[in-house]
């Protein structure tokens, strides 16, 4: 998609006050979060809040907990795929993962050409994310309460694997989860305290308005049918694991 120019006027003011000249900047409007990206971030977001209020309520509630876990299993091993097909800033080539670049952006005057993707410390915290929804979910394959609730594979490992994978789940799993979803928030809130522009527009329709082009992320047809075939193999493939235990 190419980019979009736009002008905007800005009056900077001298320090004396006495002298003032209109200055236009050209500013450019370009996409940077494809659809399958976007759909992926919200569709992640509302099923991670559907399995934290299914499983604090328990009972028959657990039975949309465990298609919540398998639709997670399903977004996290297509965004991981995604990675390598997906448009340029989807692509992990463009994270900045180096913690030189971490500390440079915290230090360093925001520069939203530098980073029109995912920052630094955002590219960390989608990392994290992924790893530790995998985890949990991996687990609740492999977790039995007990009680009224037991993970598809848990027939296929030791009691040992199933001990040990119900208390990380029901636990630690569960707290770091929530405990990156507040992180996730109160940085969007820091970011936006800081005056920079704000993040969540842009995963809604996909585009920034930057001072300076940067390539734009492929979003068209062909490119989203890719990305709902690569999905729908996801799906049968987990659909497959799932039913290694029935």
């Amino acid at each position: 998609m190419a980019c979009r120019l736009k002008t905007f006027i800005l009056a900077p003011v001298s320090h004396n006050f006495l002298f003032s000249a209109l200055l236009k900047v050209p500013m450019f409007t370009i996409r940077i979060w494809d659809l399958p990206t976007r759909l992926f971030h919200w569709s992640l977001a509302a099923c991670v809040i559907g399995l934290v209020i299914t499983g604090n309520v328990g009972g028959n509630a657990m039975v949309w907990h465990f298609r919540l876990g398998y639709a997670v299993l399903t977004l996290v091993l297509f965004r991981l795929i995604w990675g390598f097909a997906g448009g340029h800033w989807s692509r992990w080539s463009s994270f900045a993962l180096h913690p030189r670049q971490a500390l440079t952006y915290l230090r360093s005057p925001f520069d939203p050409q530098m980073h029109a993707g995912h920052n630094p410390l955002g590219s960390w915290a989608i990392i994290a994310m992924l790893f530790f929804l995998l985890l949990q979910v991996s687990t609740g394959l492999i977790s039995d309460d007990e009680i009224a609730n037991a993970g598809p594979l848990t027939a296929l490992v030791s009691s040992n694997w199933v001990s040990w994978a119900t208390s990380w789940h029901k636990n630690w799993g569960k707290l770091i989860i929530v405990l990156l979803v507040l992180t996730h928030l109160l940085a969007l809130l820091w970011h936006r305290f800081k005056k920079h522009p704000p993040l969540v527009p842009a995963m809604l329709h996909g585009d920034k308005t930057l001072p300076k082009p940067v390539p734009a992320s492929r979003d068209r047809t062909p490119h989203r049918l890719l990305a709902l075939l690569l999905l729908s193999l996801v799906a049968w493939a987990v659909y497959g694991l799932v039913s290694l235990g029935t």
